[in-house]
């Protein structure tokens, strides 16, 4: 059986190893390399992406085995590369093992809980709101066992990484810290945080080492500063518009009916209808309010990233992160706009298409057209057209995400990682290999496998 390295270069897998000769910086510290070019990982990500289109989709577990080859070799602490030697075809049979027990279980399950539904509620809205809650275990399962299957197929200078068995503990504690959090209205979010990524990291290890999260949950309030004063600000805009000096008599009324349904307490409501409008120009507010939520958002999530990285430890080793959130926002701000363009630009390429096959009747009533300016298109060639527009629009969508998005990303955070002490690395001794046959079967049933 081949090497990693051999099955990466043999499927367009590492960059040429060249310029991180370096495996440490003056103070001793052992560094993150990334050697990846964008031109080469947009090219991969075309001809793969085109490739999946043409078998029906079942070529994305090798689209995905090549892309993440691409990117592990990229990555190279000390300057010795990362190994993904991951097998599409585990992949494809844990995707057909987990669509037969999803199937089961949306077969038998959910008309069950229809039948209860129906017979004990006189509707359906009960059984559609207890399947969508048994949905919500699977997901964290999903996403804890996609975890264990990236990390036993991940090696570093030949020696494994890999993640204890324990999808559905992290299960049960994901959708308890949820109910706590969504509870106390969000302000226990940092808790849950802390605990979910303690409970994976403490179950982590590399060959024989195994590493532990450290610090305390209360630290990652700090990373949520950003957050909390965006929405302090946009409640007391909303405050502002609504209640103490609305725009208009709808909003007016509206918040009036607010009051009165929260209350019981009926409020005049005479004259209001007559009144003037105000200062539309605060609704511009929501501009940079919505990019303030935008960041608070980013800046906790990868912040708290940062702070629990600086706080991981392995026997003889320590980790420092020195990643920025500002920029972090930045690239997935420019590189998700970029690809939702692509998107959105496609979209009315393929309605323009499709307007011969559902006829021009609608475009002359929409802008007045002359009916003689319009010309006959086949329908067959209209239809052929927009499929392959349509294919075309999500190909290019995915090229530019992981182009633009993937790419930036994953070197930010590399190239701002930093081992303080590595001491503890030569005393690393291999691991069994995790025969984890099902891969990420359902993380890609449930649509959580498309990430890199």
């Amino acid at each position: 059986m081949p090497s990693g390295a051999e099955n990466a270069q043999g499927q367009g897998g590492w960059p040429p190893a060249a310029s991180q000769e370096t495996t440490s910086s003056p103070d001793g510290a052992l560094t993150v390399g990334f050697v990846g070019r964008r031109g080469a990982v947009f090219w991969l990500a075309l001809t793969t992406g085109f490739w999946s289109i043409l078998t029906l989709g079942f070529y994305r577990f090798w689209m995905k085995t090549r892309l993440r080859r691409y990117f592990w070799g990229s990555i190279r602490p000390g300057g010795h590369p990362m190994e993904y030697v991951g097998d599409p075809w585990e992949k494809l049979l844990g995707f057909f093992i987990a669509v037969v027990i999803l199937t089961f279980y949306i077969g038998v399950v959910n008309l069950l809980l229809m039948f209860a539904s129906f017979t004990l509620f006189d509707g359906n809205v009960a059984g559609y709101f207890l399947s969508f809650l048994g949905v919500i275990p699977l997901w964290f399962y999903a996403r804890y066992r996609a975890r264990r299957y990236v990390l036993g197929r991940t090696r570093w200078r030949g020696v494994r990484f890999g993640l204890e068995p324990g999808a559905w503990g992290y299960a049960w504690r994901a959708c308890l810290h949820w109910l706590v959090t969504i509870c106390s209205l969000g302000i226990l979010w940092p808790r849950m945080t802390f605990y979910l990524e303690k409970y994976r990291t403490d179950r982590t290890f590399f060959g024989s080492s195994r590493l532990t999260q450290g610090g305390t949950w209360t630290m990652l309030y700090r990373a949520a500063v950003p957050l909390i004063v965006a929405l302090v600000l946009c409640g007391l805009w909303t405050l502002w518009v609504i209640v103490l000096q609305p725009l208009g008599p709808a909003l007016d009324l509206f918040a009036r009916g607010v009051v009165a349904g929260a209350t019981g307490i009926e409020l005049d409501t005479s004259g209001v209808e007559g009144r003037q409008t105000m200062a539309l120009w605060r609704m511009w507010l929501l501009i940079p309010l919505m990019l303030s939520v935008y960041y608070g958002v980013v800046h906790y999530i990868f912040g708290a990233r940062r702070a629990m990285a600086n706080h991981k430890t392995a026997p003889g080793v320590t980790f420092a992160s020195q990643l920025r959130t500002g920029r972090v926002a930045w690239i997935y701000a420019g590189g998700t706009v970029l690809a939702y363009l692509v998107l959105t630009l496609g979209i009315v390429l393929i309605g323009l298409v499709l307007l011969p096959v559902f006829g021009f009747d609608l475009l002359t009533d929409m802008v007045g057209a002359d009916r003689d300016l319009t010309f006959d298109v086949p329908r067959w060639f209209s239809i052929a057209a927009s499929v392959i527009l349509y294919f075309a629009v999500f190909l290019l969508w995915s090229v530019v995400y992981n182009t633009f998005v993937t790419f930036p990303l994953m070197r930010h955070m590399a190239t701002t990682t930093v081992l303080q002490e590595h001491a503890g690395l030569q005393r690393v001794s291999q691991a069994a290999r995790d025969e984890f046959a099902e891969a990420e079967g359902f993380a890609e049933a449930l649509d959580l496998g498309a990430a890199i």
